[in-house]
């Protein structure tokens, strides 16, 4: 029961920096990211480029540039949302192939993230 509650203080914790943080910062989420690699339309209209350092988020605007740190070994790049989902519950973002690399979870296929909308 210690374990849980030293866990549960601590995301407590870090839930309470992110909201302090938050009139600083235009948006912050943390959860689940993927990655995927089609070449199809995104909803944006410009065809997928698993190459291109890009996003699928649910709601923010196109165009948007997010940091996206992997929560696991704290690899860091920015993205460009360009496309909607994930539709899976629990994950905030699908990442391009390339991005998902160099955030070091391309093998894994899941990882947790804090993303930050930049200005």
């Amino acid at each position: 029961m210690k374990f849980f509650y030293r866990r549960s203080a601590a995301r407590t914790f870090v839930g309470a920096v992110m909201l302090a943080l938050l009139p600083a910062i235009a948006y912050a989420q943390c959860g689940g990211a993927s990655w995927y690699a089609l070449t199809s339309k995104t909803a944006s209209g410009e065809r997928m480029n698993p190459a291109a350092f890009t996003a699928a988020h649910r709601s923010l605007p196109f165009g948007t540039k997010v940091k996206v740190i992997n929560r696991r070994n704290g690899q860091a790049v920015t993205v460009r949302i360009n496309d909607r989902g994930p539709f899976v519950k629990g994950r905030i973002l699908d990442l391009s192939k390339a991005a998902a690399e160099k955030l070091g979870f391309l093998r894994a296929g899941l990882t947790q993230v804090c993303l930050e909308a930049l200005d």
